[in-house]
């Protein structure tokens, strides 16, 4: 599996040999909140050539940083058969829907979270695309954040002793529109951002057996919104932690992510502006000393990695790092959380 420290490595130009053909992409919408930034860091890869983008908003096509993309049709582009990788980059409500189009036409998928609320329905798009041996990857974006992938090596190499607690928050500051759209949703702001944290959470603990959760709505707002948030996930020897709330100032420089052990701690605070990781080892073990010890991160750019994973996969014709049944296990636990499965 590929790991933060040797990404750099892989996201340029020189990681393509001169007999290694780029991978056609194409992007089908533009609704998502990551799209742009998800169109920057392929259009940036050696790995990619866009091939073009189907469903795009009118917003999208009139941005000069665009000019010379091709506007296709849905049609022509799940037709293409040279196209290898579709990104869906639409609404919630929308991405089962779309990512089943692209699955069934024989194309490999990374498709936005979170990725609906039928558990049913995703179950089906992962089962089809294990059948048909295509790949399938959530966008979730703490999966290759330096500090985050440090506490998790940390964890599994026993250099935290027995983990008994893993602890997680992603606030934000929802505008009105944003609110709106989440109060669709029976877990609001946990259902839309909280799978960033159990994402990790379950990579690195497996599949909790009891999910007991509080979704609030606490502010003065006048929405349905569940927007003040904290969910408890009980793990065979340990304690899952998740909170969100809507309504923060300074939100996103507030968010962190922590794994606490019998004899060491790793906390990740904030993720971001700049990130740092503080560790704490009862003695020295790995890389760290004994005490308390705190490093900043330099910037962890998102959706490359992601990219440079799916190029590995595609390009070795071998699996991703993150299984079908990872996949399953986050949406999973992500639905109990927000209270949509039982």
């Amino acid at each position: 599996m590929i790991t933060r420290r040797n990404l750099m490595g892989m996201m340029g130009p020189l990681a393509v040999g001169a007999e290694q053909k780029r991978i056609r992409v194409g992007f089908l919408g533009t609704g998502h909140s990551h799209f742009a930034g998800k169109f920057e860091a392929v259009r940036n890869s050696g790995r990619y050539e866009v091939a073009g983008i189907a469903r795009a908003g009118e917003e999208v096509k009139g941005d000069g940083k665009y000019a010379g993309v091709r506007w296709l049709s849905e049609e022509a582009m799940l037709g293409d058969a040279g196209i290898d990788l579709v990104v869906v980059e639409c609404r919630v409500w929308e991405a089962i829907e779309w990512g089943r189009k692209v699955i069934m036409a024989g194309k490999h998928l990374h498709v936005e979270k979170p990725v609906g609320n039928d558990w049913a329905a995703f179950r089906e798009l992962v089962e089809e695309a294990r059948r048909r041996r295509l790949l399938l990857q959530t966008g979730y974006v703490w999966r290759w954040h330096e500090g985050i992938l440090a506490a998790l090596e940390a964890a599994r190499k026993g250099w935290l002793g027995e983990v008994l607690m893993v602890r997680g928050t992603m606030n934000a500051d929802r505008s009105a529109a944003e609110r709106a759209v989440e109060a669709r949703y029976r877990g609001g702001g946990m259902f839309e951002l909280s799978g960033h944290v159990i994402d990790r959470m379950v990579e690195l603990l497996g599949r909790p057996k009891t999910v007991k959760s509080w979704l609030r709505h606490d502010t003065g707002v006048k929405d349905g919104l569940a927007d003040n948030n904290v969910a408890v996930l009980e793990f065979d020897r340990a304690l899952g932690i998740v909170t969100q709330t809507a309504k923060m100032a300074g939100a996103t420089d507030h968010r962190s992510f922590e794994v606490i052990g019998t004899d060491g701690t790793v906390i990740v605070h904030p993720e971001a502006a700049p990130p740092r990781l503080r560790v704490h080892a009862r003695q020295a073990r790995g890389p760290y000393q004994a005490g308390w010890q705190e490093k900043t991160l330099g910037p962890q750019p998102r959706f490359v990695g992601d990219f440079a994973e799916m190029a590995r996969a595609i390009g070795s014709g071998t699996a991703l790092g993150l299984s079908y049944d990872h996949e399953l296990l986050l949406q999973e636990t992500l639905l109990r959380v927000s209270g949509e499965l039982a």
